[in-house]
């Protein structure tokens, strides 16, 4: 099923900058935060960098999955 653009130009800026903020703090809370401690902290580290990834997937194929699920967004 091939993803039909639903978000636009703003949307995808918006997605693009969360997603590398988000990509950004995933990698930085794997590398400095989560060694050494528990469990917790690596799967924090892990869900908060698949969520960067997701918006970055987002803001590349300009679609976005809520939307695609029915929800209305801002952007």
């Amino acid at each position: 099923m091939p993803l039909t653009c639903n978000i636009n130009s703003r949307g995808r800026t918006f997605r693009l900058i969360c997603g590398l903020v988000l990509t950004a703090a995933g990698v930085l809370m794997l590398l400095f935060w989560a060694p050494g401690h528990g469990l917790w902290r690596w799967l924090a580290g892990v869900c908060v960098l698949v969520a960067g990834l997701v918006g970055l997937f987002e803001a590349y194929n300009s679609w976005c999955v809520m939307r695609a699920m029915g929800f209305k967004t801002r952007w």
